[in-house]
């Protein structure tokens, strides 16, 4: 059985990363046509924006790197737009409590993957991302925060 090359591991790393930003990407949509306040809206969509960016810049990444790049989530997608789902049930709040959890999560992927030994341009654009979803997770725990 051979070892993965260090560009084998980065490949997985950086798919990882791409699924779950693609399932970031359903929870938004979820929540955008959930949500009811237009102030929201516009600001999850903007993050939907930046999950989509991230999503064509590390797929170039990939490439570059001799793979492939995946076209959609996993079954997280699943987990994450269904927590958005149920939490419409609740409202606004609600939805964007989902979203918080669904930023938690995201925050710990780009968190790990930042920190892997990977070039200096791929370790920049993970932490540009990683910068993304602390400020992502910032607005919502803060809208919830004048929510309540």
């Amino acid at each position: 059985m051979s070892t993965a090359t260090q560009s084998d591991v980065m490949i997985k790393s950086l798919n990882n990363v791409i699924q779950m930003d693609f399932d970031a990407i359903a929870a938004y949509r979820a929540a955008i046509e959930r949500v009811e306040t237009i102030e929201y809206k516009a600001k999850l969509l903007e993050f939907l924006v930046d999950h989509e960016r991230h999503v064509a810049e590390l797929s170039e990444v990939v490439r570059a790197e001799g793979g492939t790049p995946p076209d959609r989530g996993d079954f997280r997608q699943f987990l994450t737009k269904g927590q958005v789902v149920i939490a419409n049930l609740g409202g606004d709040i609600t939805i964007l409590k989902a979203m918080r959890m669904n930023e938690d999560q995201t925050n710990k992927k780009y968190e790990h993957a930042s920190i892997e030994d990977f070039p200096e341009h791929i370790h920049t654009l993970l932490l540009n991302g990683l910068a993304d979803e602390r400020r992502h997770r910032a607005w919502i725990r803060a809208t919830l925060e004048q929510l309540h």
